[in-house]
């Protein structure tokens, strides 16, 4: 998934708001921050899956997306949210989040996700196999997210709108484009734009989040 990741960090700043969007859709993309530097070292890979489906890849990432290293993971990026801002609520929350990366991807990847790393056991309920599945749910999820961000926030300025919406097109036309396409086979230049991307993504959350402070 992409915006269904994204829909995770637009929903929990309606959850706690106390939390900045920046960090939320960090917490809730960490996962593929982390593969991508993975491919470009070569310690992870993807390959393409034959016939035409969502995405078309299936990936072997058990360091950045099993279960056990996720929780590993929201474990250290929850840790040092606590050391920073000592606020319990918020630390769990976003372990929550991190975590929710597997639950999300176990939904949409063929079976790629690992329990482990080192284990032979594979899962994923293929959401991916149908494009218009994939439209219809993950779409579904950012559709609903977006009305709960805009229903509990507020633009201080004009900027706290336009910015707002032209990402949302854009990041809407992103995930579009990755799932008739898929991403680049290489592994190098897939790990780069990747690494770019997401944190420019990142970057327009935490700028989202102060044009557009909760109500």
């Amino acid at each position: 998934m992409f915006v269904g990741h994204l829909a995770v960090g637009l929903t929990g700043k309606r959850i706690e708001p106390k939390i900045s969007l920046g960090t939320w859709i960090l917490a809730a993309m960490l996962a593929d921050l982390i593969v991508f530097p993975l491919l470009i070292a070569g310690i992870e890979r993807f390959r393409a899956w034959p016939g035409v489906t969502a995405n078309r890849m299936v990936g072997d990432i058990p360091y950045s997306h099993s279960l056990v290293m996720d929780v590993v993971w929201a474990s250290l990026f929850a840790g040092a949210y606590f050391v920073r801002r000592r606020y319990p609520r918020g630390t769990w929350l976003l372990f929550a989040a991190v975590l929710s990366h597997w639950v999300l991807d176990f939904i949409s990847h063929r079976p790629d996700m690992a329990l482990a790393p080192g284990t032979g056991a594979v899962f994923g309920l293929g959401l991916w196999n149908s494009i218009p599945a994939t439209l219809i749910v993950e779409g579904g999820l950012w559709t609903l997210a977006i009305i709960i961000y805009v229903r509990a926030t507020r633009p201080n300025k004009r900027a706290g709108t336009y910015v707002f919406w032209i990402g949302v097109v854009l990041l809407t036309l992103a995930w579009y484009g990755n799932i008739t396409s898929g991403m680049d086979s290489n592994p190098v230049r897939a790990g780069i734009s990747g690494i770019i991307f997401f944190w420019l993504v990142v970057g327009w959350a935490y700028w989202i989040n102060r044009l557009r402070p909760a109500k």
